[in-house]
């Protein structure tokens, strides 16, 4: 009980770090990769460039701890989707976020080199450039909201079955989960509905204070009963229990 509590906070203080990182890294680049002359003010603001990259590194660490610290708790009511939880919001958004920072670092060297150069190679960089503006955002943004919605999923649908924190709290996540995901897609089809994504971040922020706070509720026997009961994937006979 002791080590779910521990867990609970940990988790709980996790979720604030990388939200925070990832606001701050917002902030700091905010209009650096806009415009005509963005190698020029990418040049000129390296620090804050600089800045933004470790922050969102920051952000990619810290929540791909997250799944880590759950993985034990979650695996005794649903294994496989505790796992998928895992991939979608440990390994795969993570790689995200590191291709996020490495456009950003990619980006400074293009600028100090268009600043060394003549008119015609400043003009190649200029379009090599704007290829890894275009890459960092909205590509990569856009696909970090689909695994981010995924896992989001994967973990609300675990937590309400559980019943580890109020279940309000839950759907809401699950709520919150489909419209991080569903902006994501539609962008890929030149639909933006990006403010649908900012319901999340005020869940988050509730249920990263209540773990805190409050930790852990015990976890509902029941549910994972009825998970071990289930019959197993491509065999249709229960497991067997003793």
């Amino acid at each position: 009980m002791k080590t779910e509590r521990t867990i609970a906070t940990s988790v709980g203080v996790l979720f604030i770090i990388g939200t925070v990182a990832g606001i701050l890294s917002v902030v700091v680049s905010a209009g650096l990769f806009d415009g005509a002359d963005y190698l020029d003010k990418v040049a000129a603001h390296a620090n804050q460039v600089t800045l933004g990259a470790l922050l969102t590194l920051v952000m990619g660490i810290a929540l791909a701890m997250i799944p880590a610290l759950l993985f034990p708790i979650l695996k005794k009511l649903n294994e496989p989707l505790a796992v998928g939880y895992v991939i979608f919001r440990g390994a795969l958004e993570t790689l995200a976020y590191i291709g996020m920072a490495t456009c950003w670092l990619l980006l400074l060297v293009l600028a100090r080199q268009s600043a060394e150069v003549g008119a015609a190679a400043a003009a190649q960089l200029q379009g090599l450039g704007l290829l890894l503006v275009k890459a960092n955002d909205p590509i990569m943004s856009n696909i970090v909201g689909i695994f981010f919605g995924l896992g989001a999923l994967m973990l609300y649908d675990l937590l309400y079955q559980a019943r580890l924190i109020p279940r309000w709290i839950s759907v809401w996540g699950l709520v919150a989960g489909v419209l991080t995901l569903l902006p994501s897609l539609t962008a890929l089809f030149g639909i933006n509905l990006d403010i649908l994504k900012f319901v999340m971040l005020p869940q988050e922020m509730v249920m990263a204070v209540w773990m805190i706070v409050k930790g852990f509720n015990p976890i509902d026997e029941s549910a994972v009963e009825a998970t071990a009961t289930q019959p197993r994937v491509g065999t249709g006979v229960a497991p067997l229990r003793p």
